[in-house]
C-alpha cells in the first residue's frame, strides 16, 4: 500500500493560539489602564471612546455586565496602538515606584537625622511642624523598641516598620504629592 502524499498547508494567518495570546495581552493592557487614576488616564493619548468605556467599566457592578463591557473594551483596544498604551502605563508605574522609593528614603533620613527634619521643613514650609516632629519622635521610639525586641530574640524574623513609621511614610508621600501638584 502506497503512502499518501504529504499534506501541504497554506498559511492562513495567525493560529488560534496566537489570536488568544493577543486577546489576553489586550485584556492585560485594558486592566492596567483601568487601574490608573483619572488624571493619568486623561494624560494618555487614546481614542475618546476607549477612555469613556474605561470610565463606564468602573461604574458597572454586575459581573456579567462587566465581562461584556470588558469585551467591548478589547474590541476598542484592537483598533488602537497597544504598544503606545503599554509604554504609557509602564511609565506611570515606574514614576510611582520611584516616588515611593524617594518617600521611603526621606522617611529613613527623617528618622536618622535631625538636620534632615530641618531640611524637610525648609523644603515644605506649608507643613505643620509640631505634628510632624511628634510623629518622628514616636517613630524613633517605636524603632528603638522594635530593635531591642529583635536583639532579645535573634531567631525572630527582622521587625517590620511600626505603625508610626508607616504613618510617617504616608505623611511624607502625601507632602511630596502635594508639592508635585503645586
Amino acid at each position: 500500500m502506497a503512502k499518501p502524499p504529504p499534506l501541504e498547508f497554506e498559511f492562513d494567518g495567525p493560529s488560534k493560539s496566537q489570536l488568544k495570546r493577543e486577546a489576553q495581552e489586550l485584556m492585560t493592557i485594558g486592566n492596567d489602564l483601568l487601574a490608573l487614576p483619572d488624571p493619568q488616564l486623561d494624560a494618555i493619548e487614546m481614542d475618546e471612546r476607549l477612555r469613556e468605556a474605561l470610565r463606564e467599566l468602573r461604574r458597572i457592578r454586575s459581573h456579567e455586565a462587566r465581562r461584556r463591557h470588558g469585551q467591548y473594551i478589547g474590541k476598542l483596544l484592537r483598533g488602537s496602538d497597544p504598544e503606545a498604551l503599554r509604554i504609557a502605563v509602564a511609565a506611570y508605574w515606574r514614576t510611582r515606584e520611584r516616588s515611593m522609593a524617594d518617600a521611603e528614603r526621606w522617611r529613613e533620613r527623617l528618622l536618622d537625622d535631625d538636620a534632615a527634619v530641618t531640611e524637610w521643613i525648609a523644603e515644605h514650609p506649608q507643613l505643620e511642624v509640631q505634628p510632624l516632629r511628634q510623629l518622628i519622635r514616636n517613630a524613633r521610639r517605636e524603632r528603638t523598641a522594635l530593635q531591642a525586641a529583635a536583639e532579645a530574640n535573634p531567631d525572630a524574623p527582622a521587625p517590620k516598620p511600626g505603625a508610626y513609621a508607616r504613618e510617617l511614610l504616608l505623611a511624607v508621600r502625601q507632602t511630596m504629592e502635594r508639592a508635585a501638584r503645586d
